[in-house]
């Protein structure tokens, strides 16, 4: 494509938008509002999986093990138990330990009491290893599993709160994938209507072009910078808005709401904007590309 001609398409995309002002502003404002849903939907979306995330992470099972079973024999576990992928962590708790902190949870103030178990250890076979998970979906998987290793006489988990998070999880992706989609054909159709206006008040320059000699590509590409300038104007008016606003109201919440603020933490603006901003501005050029393509393959026939 020659210098003189990319530079053209640009000119006449903007001189397009200028020419459909009703249009190109509705369909502008139509794609900064379904951009700013977007926004605001995967501002909620990706905090509420990170306080799942973290709900996730708290999940363990705790396995219990015969007596008599040697600390060689738990290690070996632990180290089996490591290897599997769907483990975040695994802590061990000697009997020693677990009797240390029950002293410390229930008898404290009660010296004498704790004393009076001498060196005896009441609790000598509680010996346990705390399992985390990294995906709790894999809970009952991973419970087979230790069930089967050497030593191992219970292994206690908590399957609803797991069958929740992973409920909860599954929801989060059906959702997001619905609104995603219907904010993709609201804003290809009012791109579509805008392009398809423009053809029309064209349509005799056009024919005249086509008679002169004028390639397909020079008609054409005016529109599709027209939808893609839409695109990206659409799309960077909401990000700026959701920047500011975003800091503002996580900032309100935690202090005028701060239990709220002690069951989850914000991500932070500079994280979640890295991964916003640019797929705002991808989806929002490609939507204008993409509608305004489409558009003038099925409307443009001279």
């Amino acid at each position: 494509m020659r210098i003189n001609t990319f530079f053209y398409s640009i000119k006449q995309g903007f001189k397009n938008i200028f020419r459909n002002k009703m249009f190109s502003l509705a369909s502008i404002a139509t794609m900064a509002a379904c951009i700013f849903m977007f926004g605001l939907f995967y501002i909620v979306v990706t905090n509420f999986s990170s306080m799942v995330k973290t709900a996730e992470e708290g999940v363990a099972v705790t396995v219990f093990f015969n007596e008599g079973t040697t600390e060689d024999v738990i290690k070996a576990d632990k180290a089996q138990i490591e290897k599997r992928a769907e483990v975040g962590k695994v802590d061990y708790q000697s009997a020693a330990d677990a009797w240390s902190d029950y002293q410390k949870e229930y008898f404290e103030g009660y010296d004498e009491a704790a004393a009076s178990f001498g060196d005896d250890n009441p609790l000598s076979n509680s010996a346990n290893l705390q399992v985390y998970l990294n995906d709790v979906s894999m809970q009952q998987t991973l419970v087979n599993y230790i069930k089967g290793l050497e030593g191992v006489r219970k292994v206690n988990q908590s399957q609803d709160v797991a069958n929740t998070l992973t409920d909860l999880n599954k929801l989060i992706s059906y959702v997001s994938g619905g609104i995603i989609l219907i904010l993709l054909c609201v804003a290809i159709f009012l791109i579509s209507n805008t392009v398809t206006t423009g053809i029309a008040v064209r349509r005799e320059e056009i024919a005249i072009m086509k008679l002169i000699g004028a390639t397909d590509f020079l008609v054409r590409s005016p529109f599709v910078v027209e939808g893609i300038l839409i695109g990206l104007i659409g799309s960077a008016i909401p990000l700026g808005l959701l920047s500011v606003m975003y800091g503002k109201i996580c900032a309100y919440i935690a202090n005028k709401f701060s239990f709220i603020g002690n069951m989850m933490t914000f991500i932070p603006t500079k994280e979640i904007f890295s991964t916003l901003v640019p797929v705002a501005l991808i989806l929002g050029v490609g939507i204008g590309f993409l509608g305004s393509r489409f558009t003038i393959r099925k409307h443009l026939r001279v």
